[in-house]
């Protein structure tokens, strides 16, 4: 509905032939349940046809063998995975239960069982071979900043540190060799790092990187900056990031927070301390806009500790969770640009 911008993002929900008694008589309750609106909304602003475009070359064809389930169910089985925080085994069981989730996905259980745990691994499987979480993430931003909602003149870089399993119990005897402890503050943390660069008049995600949790965050800041940015907000974890050698050339503002040491060593009686405080705060408040995405993945989508082995297959989810993040936030406004074309 958005021209040549967005061509798919009010694609309805795939249909079926013909409607069963219990799916007529869902459609006739009265009350519309909190995940039914979610995924409503949510059927409206995704990019359907260049999500489908990604994928697809890389999907089976059923020349040989038995013949592949759908690729638009699949992915949309994949996303109720994500939204939710499910296992392969999870996502299963959660789509036989709940009809708003048959709906959404496109399955008749009185004419078809939900594709199994097995099919599910492999499509992730697919999905990580090809690096196709990651285009998936610029699929998305692609169509978010053809529709104006993202600018390239800033960028904003953090992190937050995800847990993995410490315990050895396990067949291997031995923790996830690409997870690593660190220390934050007085507490000992293990597991690995998400970093993110995010636009900062949007908070939109425009560039995803997993590293072990006892990487220093300054050592990514290359990574999370597109190039055309002329400012960069960053953290005081992030201190003399301007001065390394990858970055020593970069022509933009760098704002980076003062440490609170130092910052405590001026006085805030005095005239300076005051316009300190006033322009250290101004920064925190543009920083701020990188937490959203965080509260997204970690409370919204459930995503507070790795489910897989492995720092690609990880870092392959974060891209998938933080293009779905970007779309939360986003969504307000698609909607309202849908509700302008309408009408």
């Amino acid at each position: 509905m958005y021209g040549i911008i967005h061509p798919s993002i009010l694609r309805e929900p795939p249909q079926m032939k013909q409607i069963s008694f219990s799916q007529a008589e869902f459609q006739r309750k009265k009350r519309r349940t909190r995940r039914e609106v979610f995924l409503d909304e949510m059927e409206q602003v995704m990019p359907w046809a260049e999500l489908f475009a990604v994928v697809e070359p890389h999907y089976p064809k059923g020349k040989r063998g038995r013949p592949p389930v759908g690729l638009e169910r699949m992915l949309r089985m994949y996303f109720v995975q994500q939204w939710n925080g499910l296992s392969d085994e999870g996502v299963e069981d959660a789509i036989t239960d709940s009809q708003a989730l048959q709906r959404f996905v496109g399955i008749d259980l009185s004419r078809e069982a939900a594709p199994d745990a097995s099919t599910v691994l492999q499509f992730r499987h697919l999905l990580e071979q090809h690096g196709l979480a990651k285009k998936l993430l610029e699929a998305v931003n692609t169509v978010l900043a053809a529709a104006g909602l993202m600018m390239r003149e800033g960028t904003i870089a953090d992190a937050t540190i995800i847990a993995a399993p410490p315990s050895v119990m396990n067949q291997a005897n031995a923790r996830d060799p690409d997870m690593h402890q660190t220390k934050k503050g007085n507490q000992w943390y293990f597991g690995m790092k998400a970093h993110i660069g995010v636009d900062a008049e949007s908070g939109l995600v425009h560039t995803v990187v997993g590293t072990s949790a006892n990487e220093a965050d300054v050592t990514q800041t290359e990574h999370l900056l597109h190039g055309e940015e002329k400012d960069v907000f960053l953290d005081a974890g992030y201190v003399d990031a301007d001065k390394r050698e990858e970055l020593k050339d970069r022509d933009v503002n760098w704002e980076i927070a003062m440490k609170r040491g130092k910052r405590k060593a001026v006085s805030e009686e005095s005239g300076f301390g005051q316009l300190l405080r006033k322009l250290e705060s101004l920064k925190a408040s543009i920083r701020s806009k990188v937490e959203h995405p965080f509260h997204i993945v970690k409370n919204l989508f459930h995503y507070k500790k790795v489910r897989y082995k492995g720092l690609d297959k990880n870092t392959a989810q974060l891209h998938t969770l933080f293009a779905l993040a970007n779309l939360m936030i986003a969504k307000r406004k698609l909607l309202a640009l849908d509700g302008q074309v309408a009408s």
